[in-house]
């Protein structure tokens, strides 16, 4: 089967690699009719944080049809069409049972050991908690509904655990840091949770008019201190629920700089450089969030795309096949694209 492979800096590759089979019975092999390629998949690309290892498979965002069954997998049969979150997870141990998947105590990660998600298969550890089964009656050849799914494995129930993490609720006042796709999948999700004031920060107008869409009432195009002083003035003090969506210092810095005292920062940025946490002390700002347990949120997410309460595809700005993902890892790269899908 042929797959995509990280050889280092700058270097992806779509090679030939060993077929995806099962190992244990509680595995299945999933066809990949669709994968993504993920904001964090760039940290590796560009050579900063090797979250893949030194080489090794790509990938972590996709969704297909169950192709083969291990002898103790209870819940799904061949045929079935299922997404994936982007970490794998026995859905039984005391961490999966308190909504927590991604400190499963069998758990992992796509990539590097694991198979990668930007392949034509995937082998599914501890499929019965790991999968999430679409109705029958999904229909996804309608290509917006599909990349409306595709964003589940990752990113919008990412921007959902910023929201959730942040304290967003109804009539709340809301910063978005960042306007890739998960900070506009966390603008979406805030809106969904009930706030009533959304700043999203964030320079790029494509993205921007995203945003709005999504349910953005104010922008700050501002960086650095003028950003902090901008959303100050825009809230009197500061907003009681920040989302961070970056994970560079400088997006941490600003996300504590325009919180009020007191107030939440809700972090999913990939934490990729040090910051001082004096100003989170002295100010009493609580720092919640961390790697989003999306197998916890796709359930009820999934209920909301195929309802048309949330509509996420707009973030998925690019169509590639198999062969273009080495292309479109460098339109994400250059800002060419906000986010990339794959078709198989």
């Amino acid at each position: 089967m042929r797959a995509t492979v990280f050889h280092g800096t700058r270097d992806v590759r779509v090679e030939e690699v060993p077929d995806a089979t099962l190992r244990e019975p509680t595995d299945v092999v999933v066809r990949v009719t669709h994968a993504c390629i993920c904001g964090s998949d760039l940290w590796p690309y560009r050579g900063e944080l090797l979250i893949y290892g030194e080489t090794g498979r790509t990938g972590h965002e996709f969704m297909g049809v169950v192709e083969d069954v291990g002898a103790e997998v209870r819940t799904l049969k061949k045929g079935d069409r299922v997404i994936a979150p982007f970490a794998f997870s026995d859905g039984v141990c005391e961490y999966c049972s308190g909504g927590l998947h991604t400190s499963c105590v069998q758990g992992g990660y796509w990539g590097a050991q694991n198979d990668g998600g930007q392949g034509e298969a995937v082998r599914v550890p501890w499929a019965d908690g790991t999968l999430v089964k679409l109705p029958g009656e999904v229909d996804l050849t309608d290509s917006r509904l599909a990349a409306a799914v595709a964003t589940l494995t990752d990113v919008m129930c990412t921007g959902h655990h910023a929201a959730v993490s942040a304290g967003v609720g109804p009539g709340a006042t809301a910063v978005v840091v960042g306007d890739g796709a998960v900070g506009l999948c966390g603008v979406l999700a805030a809106k969904r949770l009930g706030a009533e004031r959304i700043i999203v920060m964030g320079r790029h107008e494509d993205r921007l008019a995203v945003a709005r869409t999504f349910g953005a009432t104010d922008e700050v195009r501002e960086r650095g201190a003028e950003a902090i002083a901008r959303v100050q003035e825009l809230t009197g003090g500061g907003a009681p629920h920040v989302l961070e969506c970056v994970g560079t210092g400088q997006a941490t810095e600003t996300a504590i700089g325009v919180c009020r005292a007191g107030g939440t920062v809700g972090h999913v940025g990939v934490p990729a450089e040090p910051i001082s946490l004096m100003d989170v002390y002295g100010r009493n700002i609580a720092l919640r969030g961390g790697v989003a347990p999306a197998r916890a949120y796709q359930p009820a997410l999934l209920a909301d795309v195929l309802a048309g309460v949330i509509d996420p595809s707009p973030v998925l700005d690019v169509t590639v096949g198999l062969d273009g993902v080495p292309g479109g890892y460098a339109a994400m790269d250059e800002r060419r694209a906000i986010k990339v899908l794959v078709e198989l």
